[in-house]
């Protein structure tokens, strides 16, 4: 039986990799899309909080697939496996990624951040860079990924909001709870324009897709109505539909084979349920696996065409490996001084904040000076009951028992509510802050871990500090208790990019404009590795509309027979 060769083979489903298979599978080619973890449908996601939050169930074991941190300390570089720290860099490794558990609060990045060198200039100890495409050149992608997707929200005119082609979001926002008229007016009061929340969570049905239920439960958790946006629902469903696509998952990739220094002929890939391999081969690859990992896999598949890694001659492979900087804060707000509305209202589960700040975006401050600043998210407390009850175990420094616990428990859970605040704000990349192969630890699967330097450049916290004061005020304004926050230079683990940054100059990136590899003319990296700056936002819309734009390049290229 002659072997399948498919127009185009995809490593990874989630955002990115759905994007690329939708495009390419309505355009009529045949692809196949390799996921390492499981499908898991629809009706199958629950609220469970000890299975989704306390094991494995969508991540793997980490004394089976796990990193390397190395961290500084006391000014010396230590690194520590994550399966001793129990610090995790997997983020949902099943059919449709981590889209699958995202927030979905969704923002395009802002014209400036495009240009962030040209604009600001050098930062000491920071690799800046423009970007090798404009705003204007992403922007319908953004707006077609708003459609395909689904983002449901209300645009506002705003000095920091980008340039739109469509006047509104297709959705109307998801409901929100009575908090947002205290939100709003405490804003007000204090100069603040609050902003409704773009948000890759349906508010009406949409195809195969049902609204939103208002679970109260949403981030962290796979959506069994088919509201969010997950690649899963809105992109891998539709493209399966054309027939086009073979979606393998339990299917690891180890290894890219090269058999010229330009061509990539096969991926090598195991079973992670048998542990048998097999060859899988395509005129085109697209590696979509999350920044660290598809880095790591271009590092394994090192030959003797690519002895330092596929795609490496300019050795920028894993290099500027960026995250998001900034932290958060909290407040709480009790009945006895609730002010504007009810508790009633205030305490209805289910319904979403939905509130961003952008008015430090950019920062133009007679005493602090002109610098890149962030954006702002307002959100209850995630509502986990099991990790809420956790928190409240110790009372005057003393762990709680009987009454007393019960009575700390009962004023939680019935007497206040904490609204916080997540701050989103550059990660400068540096040359301190990249991942590589680790020359003694190995997988279940025999291939080198990746070992991920960390560490963030100054600029990020104190950009981080001061916009957190500023979101405390906020706090104050509404009547909040015991506020605080917390800015810090550790890397949240769900938002990681960089480390095959995209350019121009071959000998200073590792892919094109287009994210098509400068060594190898058959293979792209479509996830957030090619972004060589982050902006001030969550990255999944941007990977959305970047993958998009990768896809209509590559359907051209195959409409050419495959060449450049």
């Amino acid at each position: 039986m002659k072997e399948e060769v498919f127009d185009a083979l995809i490593i990874g489903s989630g955002a990115s990799g759905g994007a690329v298979a939708y495009t390419l599978c309505k355009a009529g080619y045949k692809v196949a899309v390799l996921e390492k973890g499981r499908l898991i449908r629809r009706e199958e996601f629950s609220k469970d909080e000890i299975a989704y939050c306390r094991r494995d169930i969508v991540t793997p074991n980490l004394f089976e697939e796990y990193h390397v941190i190395e961290e500084r300390v006391d000014g010396k570089w230590e690194a520590t496996p994550s399966y001793e720290s129990g610090w995790s860099f997997w983020n949902g490794n099943i059919v449709g990624g981590s889209s699958n558990f995202m927030s979905g609060m969704f923002h395009r990045m802002h014209p400036g951040d495009f240009r962030l060198r040209s604009k600001y200039g050098p930062i000491e100890g920071a690799n800046v860079v423009d970007w090798p495409i404009s705003y204007n050149e992403l922007e319908p992608y953004y707006a077609k990924a708003e459609t395909l997707v689904g983002i449901s929200g209300r645009f506002q005119v705003h000095p920091f909001e980008p340039p739109r082609s469509t006047l509104d979001f297709p959705q109307p926002p998801t409901k929100e709870n009575a908090v947002v008229k205290l939100l709003d007016k405490s804003c007000k009061a204090l100069g603040i324009t609050p902003l409704v929340t773009p948000r890759g969570v349906l508010s009406r049905d949409k195809g195969h897709r049902n609204a939103c239920y208002y679970s109260n439960f949403c981030g962290s958790y796979g959506c069994s109505s088919g509201a969010k946006s997950s690649a899963r629902e809105s992109l891998l469903i539709p493209a399966l539909a054309t027939g086009n696509l073979t979606l393998m998952s339990n299917t690891h990739v180890k290894q890219l084979h090269s058999d010229s220094k330009s061509h990539v002929s096969h991926a090598v890939a195991v079973d992670t349920l048998t542990g048998k391999e097999r060859t899988i081969r395509a005129r085109l690859f697209v590696v979509a696996a999350q920044a660290h990992e598809s880095a790591r896999l271009l590092l394994n598949s090192a030959n003797r065409f690519h002895p330092n890694g596929l795609a490496n001659s300019s050795g920028e492979v894993g290099k500027n490996l960026i995250f998001s900087g900034g932290g958060s804060g909290q407040g709480e707000l009790h009945e006895d001084a609730l002010k504007e509305i009810s508790f009633d209202e205030l305490m209805q589960t289910g319904y979403f904040v939905n509130r961003s700040i952008l008015d430090w975006y950019f920062i133009d401050d007679w005493w602090e000076g002109k610098f890149k600043g962030g954006s702002v998210e307002f959100m209850f407390e995630h509502q986990n009951i099991i990790s809420r009850a956790v928190k409240s175990r110790y009372g005057k420094e003393r762990l709680l028992w009987g009454d007393a616990l019960a009575d700390k428990l009962m004023e939680r859970f019935t007497k206040q509510k904490s609204i916080r605040f997540e701050i989103f704000n550059d990660w400068l990349p540096n040359d301190n802050c990249f991942v590589t192969l680790d020359p003694t630890h190995k997988d279940r699967y025999g291939m080198p871990v990746g070992r991920l330097r960390i560490e963030g450049h100054p600029q990020d916290v104190k950009v981080g500090n001061y916009i957190a004061k500023k979101c405390e005020k906020v706090l104050e304004k509404m009547g909040a208790k015991n506020i605080y926050s917390s800015v810090s230079a550790a890397p949240p683990q769900n938002l990681i990019a960089g480390g095959c940054r995209f350019g121009n100059d071959p000998k200073t990136s590792v892919l094109d404009k287009y994210c098509r590899t400068h060594d190898i003319d058959n293979l792209y990296v479509a996830d957030a590795s090619f972004m060589p700056t982050g902006g001030s936002v969550a990255y999944t819309w941007t990977i959305y509309a970047n993958a998009l734009r990768v896809a209509d390049h590559i359907v051209e290229v195959l409409k050419k027979g495959g060449e450049a």
